[in-house]
């Protein structure tokens, strides 16, 4: 009996490591063949080959994606957390094509929100692993946000050691917060301050989406080279 007892722990064991390995294993989500073409061709212009494993979403995490427009990352990290986790797809307002999304297997542990930017996380979402605001930071910079009080409340909705990733389109130092609805761009220095000044702290930079053949003074849509963009990772002490 305690053979077989101590077979079955270690099956269980080998099935709970197989399932991790298989949420984590960031290639085989990649190459998944329920992904659709475009975001395929998604995965080239976000570099997400090392994008996805700088994020580092883990399996059993509850993630809130700030800005989540169609679900582009949503769908990845859902992938990513497996079925023990969730991720929340947050929205300013209703989004057609991320309601599609959301009826693909894919999404099956993910959950439209539709809330503003300054108050994004559900009250019964509980206390969160991370939180990702990718390419829409500098869009809050001319909408009605107030950006402190946004900062705040993903650093009150995160657990301690919590993190919080940003990716956005880089602006020259000295443009700051001004450049966000002409050239769709936030200075990598004027963001930081803001989420630093919420509490959290840097602990990693990515440098896989840095082009520094911008000139970063045209729009992005119709810039002449590939733009310029910053990731950051902070943690919440």
């Amino acid at each position: 009996m305690r053979v077989v007892a101590l077979f079955a722990a270690i099956a269980c064991s080998a099935l709970v490591m197989t399932g991790a390995a298989r949420a984590q294993d960031y290639a085989a989500i990649l190459a998944a063949p329920d992904r659709t073409d475009a975001d395929r061709q998604n995965d080239g212009k976000r570099n997400t080959k090392e994008f996805l494993p700088f994020i580092g979403a883990k399996t059993g995490m509850k993630i809130l994606d700030l800005g989540a427009g169609a679900g582009y990352s949503s769908e990845l990290l859902a992938r990513s957390v497996g079925e023990s986790g969730k991720v929340y797809a947050q929205n300013p307002g209703k989004s057609e094509k991320l309601d599609a999304r959301m009826q693909t297997p894919a999404m099956r542990n993910a959950v439209a929100v539709a809330r503003p930017f300054d108050d994004p996380a559900p009250a019964d979402a509980g206390a969160l692993d991370m939180v990702t605001f990718f390419f829409a930071y500098h869009d809050t910079t001319y909408m009605e946000v107030d950006r402190g009080r946004m900062n705040k409340a993903i650093f009150a909705a995160l657990k301690p050691g919590g993190f919080y990733v940003i990716a956005d389109h880089s602006a020259r130092p000295d443009d700051g917060t001004t450049v966000g609805k002409t050239f769709h761009r936030i200075a990598e220095n004027a963001l930081r301050a803001e989420v630093e000044a919420a509490g959290f702290k840097l602990v990693a930079t990515g440098d896989f989406l840095r082009h520094p053949e911008d000139q970063r003074t045209a729009v992005v849509f119709h810039n002449p080279t590939p733009v310029d963009e910053f990731v950051l990772k902070f943690q919440k002490p």
